[in-house]
């Protein structure tokens, strides 16, 4: 069952004020739900629901019979609605398991805004971080439209709080372990299980060898599968030195491994019925799968053809089962990694793309090498994002919106066109074999689009936890022969994107080599779209300070109770508010 937000209408109990104002705040309540269910969606493509308490509630009895009704609906969030003063800490939400914003209505009529901060007070007193919602403008009483800053933020909310109802109770799946010694395959379980309500299970790199030999697939996907992968999945360059090349036998024999492989993860993930059907029922149940990782390097890679087709095609909007939900997939099992790409999928309903955060190319390096000063979007430097093939396609830039510019799109809007131009933007050049001694491919696309992204990243950090780090700007397209020289410097057979994050002048953001300096790890993930803010609201729900950015202040919404912690420097705020609150999940 998908998570749902519970809408809660608060009303003064008096005989003359109830009948006054019953029908006026239980429109409230009505608007706010066709509000969100006519605008957002859950990751599965359906729209968001909503469910409405059964009265108006004025005091403890009728907050408890809401309650208990919301209990049974998998309510992941309340938003309490009144346009009247009303009993707060006898009406207000106490469930500690629910996030929790009011919109109060800005009338002179009746004082929802003195409501709303009297019950403001009451949750920041009793420990119950809630969302305040009030509108700039003073509202007639017989308004009964929702003004456009009121409708933004009761979106930004909703749209958060389904995403940490949608992770709560799935696994994080570690296909494998550790690759090499990168701290954020090491999987911590107290992070996942506490803040973001996620189980992590672990499977050995051998359950993948122990299923193909064994014949645990569907053996008519099979089929179909390499058929459409060799049709569709263009060969590309061989970039290896002559004598240690890989004959065209061996190749077809990795196609035909990495197709069977990418079939098995998904199924270790999420399951699959026809398993059953073949005898295989334990097989056949998954893991409940949100998210995972792959471990490759090295036990794996040194001897058995690389895991980036797999990585690649199922972190991606398609397969040869036509367009579906992508499933996280982390390179090299970094954990943290792939939940910067859960948190970025879940705010977008669209594809993540794993990179390295590999190269800085400042204007004056880039004049030296190339001969061409950067300008435009690249004026300032950019950064480099690359990694070894295992990128959704998604991120080669070639799906268009309704206006035919370049975007990447939720999954369930992507079109036959926007598959084909994807997979067509693909060549899939044969694994570095100095690298990877086992062989397999590597995607290898170029993002030739200028288009908003937002670059994330999640670390865990001792004495502090966990952290999140966002940079809004923009994918960057070189002068052919500029990319080609620069993209030579390193594997060519990856996939590039050039990104120049958004300068502040401020900060992190003074420069792009400042972004590149104070990022986290080696590497990030980005989702289309400047979405910082809403990065930001959703990691105060889950208690997790934001140690970089660059979002506006006047666009920075986290619980009322944070403002307690200090206003004038929100980051610092935001760590003591993290601190003291502790994980959503204890």
């Amino acid at each position: 069952m998908n998570p749902k937000i519970g809408i809660r209408p608060i009303i003064d109990g008096r005989k003359a004020e109830r009948e006054n104002l019953e029908e006026k705040v239980m429109s409230m309540a009505v608007a706010a739900k066709e509000l969100i269910e006519g605008n957002l969606k859950y990751l599965d493509g359906t729209p968001v629901q909503c469910v409405i308490a059964d009265t108006t509630i004025s005091g403890s009895a009728q907050a408890r019979d809401c309650a208990e009704k919301f209990s049974k609906e998998n309510v992941t969030a309340t938003l309490s609605v009144t346009s009247c003063w009303c009993y707060g800490s006898e009406t207000m939400d106490t469930d500690p398991n629910t996030i929790k914003a009011i919109w109060g209505f800005n009338g002179t009529e009746n004082p929802g805004a003195v409501y709303l901060a009297a019950a403001m007070a009451a949750h920041a007193q009793k420990g119950y971080p809630a969302f305040s919602i009030y509108g700039k403008d003073v509202q007639d009483k017989s308004d009964t439209s929702i003004p456009e800053d009121v409708q933004e933020k009761i979106l930004q909310f909703a749209r958060c709080a389904v995403a940490v109802g949608t992770m709560k109770g799935k696994s994080y799946v570690n296909v494998g372990s550790v690759s090499m010694g990168i701290q954020g395959s090491y999987c911590d379980d107290q992070f996942f299980q506490k803040y973001l309500g996620i189980r992590p299970e672990f499977v050995d790199m051998t359950e993948v060898l122990r299923r193909m030999k064994n014949g645990i697939y569907d053996e008519e996907e099979y089929k179909r599968a390499y058929e459409w992968t060799r049709k569709n999945c263009k060969d590309g360059f061989d970039n290896n030195k002559p004598e240690i090349q890989h004959t065209a036998e061996q190749k077809e024999e990795e196609w035909k491994f990495v197709v069977k492989m990418t079939m098995i993860i998904r199924d270790i993930m999420l399951g699959n019925p026809r398993l059953k059907e073949l005898g295989y029922y334990e097989e056949s149940l998954g893991r409940n799968a949100i998210a995972g990782g792959f471990q490759g390097q090295r036990m794996w890679s040194d001897w058995q053809p690389v895991g980036d087709f797999a990585e690649a095609i199922l972190n991606s909007s398609f397969d040869w089962n036509g367009v579906r939900k992508p499933t996280i997939l982390a390179t090299e099992n970094d954990t943290l990694n792939a939940t910067s790409m859960l948190f970025g999928q879940l705010l977008t309903n669209s594809a993540s793309v794993f990179a390295d955060v590999r190269t800085y190319w400042s204007p004056e390096a880039v004049e030296r090498v190339s001969g061409w000063k950067p300008e435009g979007l690249a004026e300032n430097g950019f950064i480099h994002l690359i990694n070894s093939g295992a990128a959704a396609l998604d991120g080669s830039a070639r799906s268009k919106d309704s206006e035919g510019k370049p975007c990447m799109k939720p999954w369930y809007e992507m079109k036959e066109e926007d598959v084909t131009a994807c997979l067509e933007a693909t060549q899939w050049c044969p694994a570095s074999a100095g690298y990877f001694q086992g062989g397999g491919f590597s995607s290898q696309f170029y993002t030739k689009a200028e288009m908003p992204v937002t670059l994330m990243r999640v670390n865990l950090v001792h004495g502090v936890g966990p952290t999140l780090q966002i940079a809004e700007g923009y994918t960057v397209v070189l002068p052919e022969e500029v990319h080609d020289i620069l993209n030579q410097r390193t594997d060519p057979t990856w996939p590039t994107t050039w990104f120049a994050p958004r300068l502040t002048g401020e900060g992190a953001f003074s420069d792009v080599y400042s972004v590149m300096a104070n990022w986290g790890a080696n590497h990030g993930s980005f989702s289309y779209g400047h979405i910082g803010k809403e990065l930001i609201t959703l990691a105060s729900m889950l208690r997790i300070p934001v140690s970089l950015h660059n979002v506006e202040r006047k666009d920075i919404f986290r619980p009322h109770c944070f403002a307690g912690f200090g206003t004038a420097d929100l980051e610092s705020a935001d760590y003591r508010a993290c601190q003291a609150y502790g994980p959503l999940y204890r």
